[in-house]
């Protein structure tokens, strides 16, 4: 008998795909942080996250039907994270041309847990976080997709291209503008 840890993320789908409740579940279980992580980076806002994220899955398991296992899972998922993202972005634009804007100050710190870190330099820190997730959230969405699924997910420039629907020199080039990007929002053009 193999423990849920043994099987493979592409296991588990073909046997949700073929009406597993409990695999999928087993790949939500895998896969909710760093989707949220992801979506959380992408918009900048937790609640928004939760809520894409949430959309997210209800998405793949409408689709698992479709999932190619020789893909991996992880991008295929991240693929419709992000497409939900942008979803959500589109419909938040009309809301808020209909009803007005939230200011940027919305947005809410990271909460960094590092007990080794004094009051003052825990208030420079969680400035600079504050900054950084502002600055992230302003990017274009095309520039902020690359960025954070290779810099802050892991993906090779390869496996994000794929994710995007791109080609590696494309990603290459939406990371290097994204970065010069944050460099000049954040002042250290």
């Amino acid at each position: 008998m193999t423990s849920d840890a043994e099987v493979s993320d592409e296991e588990l789908a073909t046997s949700a795909a073929r009406g597993d409740d409990r695999a999928f579940s087993i790949l939500v279980g895998r896969h909710k942080e760093a989707v949220y992580r992801l979506l959380r980076r992408y918009n900048g806002n937790s609640d928004e996250a939760y809520e894409a994220a949430h959309e997210a899955f209800i998405a793949a398991w409408r689709a698992i039907r479709r999932y190619d296992a020789r893909r991996p899972f992880g991008a295929w998922l991240r693929t419709i994270a992000i497409n939900k993202a942008r979803d959500r972005g589109r419909r938040q634009k009309v809301r808020n041309l209909i009803f007005g804007t939230k200011s940027s100050d919305d947005f809410e710190v990271m909460n960094v847990t590092d007990r080794s870190i004094n009051a003052d330099d825990r208030l420079i820190l969680d400035h600079e976080v504050s900054q950084l997730e502002k600055a992230l959230a302003r990017l274009p969405a095309n520039l902020k997709e690359a960025l954070l699924l290779t810099a802050l997910e892991g993906f090779s420039q390869k496996q994000a291209a794929e994710i995007l629907g791109v080609t590696s020199k494309t990603v290459e080039t939406r990371v290097y503008r994204a970065r010069k990007l944050l460099a000049e929002k954040l002042g250290g053009k």
